[in-house]
Order: C-alpha cells, then structure tokens, then sequence
C-alpha cells in the first residue's frame, strides 16, 4: 500500500478514530486540534464543544466501530465505567443494543488509544487555512506553518472556521425550531433506576414539549427537557429553580430526580437551539469542493440529540472513509466522489429523517394537528406501533439504524389510516404545556424573592404612606426574555 501523508482539521471523535485508523494503516498522520486535551486531573472543559457535556446515548455501531479499528479504546472505554447493554426482544432474545456512558468519557479513552499510534502526530495549534496547488488541495496551514499533506481531512465538526469558505452549501435541513436544557444527576448508592423505556433511555411525550432520560456509566444520568425555541417561558427552564420545579412536577422526572435517589452533579445545562443539516462533498455544479479535501462527521451530517445518532453517523462516515483510502489509496479524487455517494445513500437519509420529525414535533408543539394528508414522520409511525402489532414488527431495523428510514416506507400507510381514524398516541401524565408555563413563572418569582427579600416596613413609612415597599423580582417580561 501506498503510504499517504494525511492532515486532519480537528481531533474529536472524527479526527482521532479516522487518524488512529490511517496511522495503523502505515499513512503518516498529523491532526491539528486547538483543545489541549483532558488536565492531570482528567478534568477536560473541552471549551468551544458545547454537546461534550451534554447528554449523549451510544448506539451499537459505536462499540463495534472500535472493536474493529481500536479494540483498545474500546477496553479503556469500558475499564472507565462504560456499560454495554442489551436488549430482549418479544421471543426472549437478547441483541447489543447500546453503551451507557458520558461524551467525557468516551472521549478520554477514544483519545489516549489514538495518542499511542506511532504514525498519528497530534498537535495543538489553530488552523489557518487549506493550501491548495493546481486546484488540488496540498496541506494546512497553522499557525502560520505550513503542513503538507496528499490528502486533508476536515473534522472540525460543522461550524469548523478554516474552510467556512470551501465547504458546500447545506443540501438540507437548517434550524429545526426545537431547543433544550439538561443536567446531570447520580444515583445514590443502592439507590435503583426510575422508569425506563429501554435499557439506555425512558421519554415523555407531553403537551407541547417533551422529557427524556439518558443513562450513562456508573449511575451517572441527563435529564433533558425539550421544547420549541419560540418559547419564551419554557426557555427559562436553563434557570436551576425553574428546572428543578419541572423535574418534581413531572412524575417521570420526579422519580428519577427525587432527593433520596439521586443528586445533580452539574449545573442546568442550556444546549441552545437545534440544528438538523447535511453538507455534501460537492458543489451546485457537481463537482468536489476541492479535490483532495474531505469533509466528516459533523461537518458532513449533524442531527438532534433526541434519537442519539451523532457519534455513530461520524464512525460509520470514518469508518467507510478508511475503506475507500484502503481501496484507493493516493487517487483521492476518486476517494471523495465515492464518499459523497456513499454519504448521500446512507447519512443524508437520517438526516432528511429528523428534518422531517422535527418539523412536524414543532407543528404539533405549536397547537397542530397531525396532517394526515401528508406522509408521516417516522417518530408518529413509531407511535403507531402502540395500537397496531404488524407496524410494531416493521421498527426494528430503523430503531437499530441497521435499515435507513425507507424501511418505514412499507407500514406508513397503515399508520396513516389509523391516524385518520382519529386515533392519536396517548400523551405520558404530566403538566400541560401551559400548567409547566405557570409552574416555571412560580419557581422564578420564588426564587427573585428569595434573593431579594423585601425589607422590613418601619413606623415612619408606615405613617407616612401606609403601604410597604413592593419585592423586587422580575416582572413577566424579564421572566420570558
């Protein structure tokens, strides 16, 4: 095999799991990554990466991606508290269903292993710029340094600066209209789990906004609340009296978070608006955006959290990316054309999936009904299964995402008409959207109080006004800002 000189933009879990697999392929590798990485204590504030404390649910794909390129990150993953779990089906089977742990950890281990590949150079450093010769990308710049490279691989996620101006226009998606907050808690010890869902989850759907529960190593769990982003009141949620009020009123959540179970371990935690959008390799015309540059993970495909599909869509990108190098080797015109058709069959589709769920949660958050004229979302499919036994054994490839979306295609039409029946899912027990508004507004005005209590009236205001000084809380306004 030809040995390729290799620039990556970025060392996250695209950048690390792509560069150690290159590296163990003889390719000489050099990542540049402005984060410094974990301190002594395995502290990482991994500044500038706002999902890395955020809630993250791990599919199978992703152990298995390791098991095959880095078997010993997978082993320190797990030596670190990762849980592997699985899931019984209906006839008393059991199939790998997910791992249970935090984006930190995951990310620890995936970068110690990636640190000890002799051909995988990491350094710290901003990248400026790709250099490009005959219209043919050639290597970095960093800092002012310039790094040759055969090819240059960008995986500095997708708002990644050096090459804002090669990168294509997105193909789909865009702002979804949802946001959400979370925090992390820890079961006490002995303490057991709430409700669940399934081994790695439990989910409320409510009127007007949702709950999830995602379970992570060593009884460490987030609580995320989700909601539209044009909510002003339910956006007050990032504040920690109001989120906690949301927890106790939420009967799920109250069990989960409840004192004598569990304790939060972070602060409330706002993840900001959410974003659905896939990015080819290629332009309007066609044609790559710069041969011998390609795009991955993030910057390729990026998905809301709500059915945990970031960090497999990257691995199953890095992954076929490594396949393609393997079979092309230096040709790597023709390793970007591949990938990009690759991607469009098997990552826009996902994509195109939560662009279509989203949309339609929104409509429904806002007041809508479901437009039964229309083809489903494959969530309100999902629903369906609930009433009807043959769309139930139709799911399971697309909940193990080991069949695309169109897989659905065949028991959409049943779930249609069943929803033209007027059958609608049955909504978890909760508050309503407005009942959680006026729960939010109370625990602020309380919380205002609390730290601004009015003081006390003396005589001589009494006599001479008769009226006391007014607390000095928020008003409605400032609460919904």
């Amino acid at each position: 095999m030809v040995s390729v000189r290799v620039a990556i933009i970025g060392a996250g879990p695209a950048g690390l799991f792509a560069g150690a697999g290159l590296a163990r392929r003889g390719h000489k590798v050099t990542a540049v990554e402005r984060d410094p990485g974990p301190a002594a204590d395995g502290t990482w504030p991994r500044r500038g990466v706002m999902q890395f404390h955020h809630a993250h649910a791990f599919r199978h794909q992703v152990a298995q991606a390791l098991q095959q390129e880095l078997p010993e990150a997978l082993q320190r993953w797990l030596a670190a508290g990762a849980e592997p779990v699985r899931l019984r089906m209906p006839d008393g089977a059991e199939i790998p269903m997910g791992v249970r742990s935090r984006r930190m950890t995951f990310e620890h281990a995936l970068r110690a292993s990636a640190l000890e590949e002799p051909g995988l150079q990491i350094r710290r450093g901003r990248v400026d710029e790709v250099t490009s010769r005959g219209g043919r990308a050639d290597g970095i710049r960093a800092d002012g340094v310039r790094l040759p490279a055969d090819l240059v691989i960008d995986a500095s996620g997708r708002a990644g600066r050096a090459t804002r101006s090669l990168r294509p226009e997105a193909a789909s998606g865009g702002p979804c209209g949802i946001a959400y907050v979370d925090r992390q808690y820890q079961l006490h010890p002995g303490a057991g789990p709430g409700p669940l869902a399934n081994p790695i989850a439990w989910q409320a759907d409510l009127d007007g906004y949702q709950a999830i529960i995602f379970l992570h190593e060593q009884g460490i769990f987030s609580v995320l609340l989700v909601r539209r982003t044009a909510d002003p009141v339910l956006s007050q949620l990032r504040h920690e009296a109001a989120f906690t009020a949301a927890c106790r009123a939420i009967p799920g959540l109250a069990d989960w978070t409840k004192p004598d179970r569990a304790r939060p371990i972070t602060p409330v935690l706002p993840g900001g608006p959410l974003l659905n959008a896939y990015r080819g390799q290629t332009r309007r015309d066609g044609r790559l955006a710069l041969p011998g540059l390609v795009f991955v993970g993030d910057a390729v495909a990026t998905t809301t959290p709500t059915f945990g599909r970031g960090i497999t869509t990257t691995l199953l990108q890095a992954q076929q990316l490594l396949r393609l190098i393997d079979e092309h080797g230096a040709d790597v015109e023709t390793v970007g054309v591949s990938f990009d058709g690759w991607c469009v069959e098997q990552i826009k589709p996902w994509v195109d999936d939560h662009v279509h769920m989203d949309e339609s949660t929104r409509r429904r958050w806002a007041g809508e009904d479901v437009d039964v004229s229309l083809p489903l979302p494959s969530d309100l499919v999902l629903a369906a299964a609930e009433a009807d036994p043959v769309i139930r054994a139709a799911i399971g490839g697309y909940l193990a995402m080991t069949a695309l979306p169109s897989s659905l295609r065949t028991v959409e039409p049943r779930a249609r008409a069943l929803y033209a029946s007027g059958w609608r899912p049955r909504l978890v027990p909760g508050p309503s959207h407005n009942q959680l508004a006026d729960i939010v507004r109370t625990a602020l005005h309380a919380s205002a109080a609390a730290r601004h209590p009015a003081p006390r009236v003396g005589l001589a205001q009494e006599n001479g006004t008769g009226h006391g000084i007014a607390p000095a809380w928020p008003s409605r306004t400032h609460c919904e800002g």
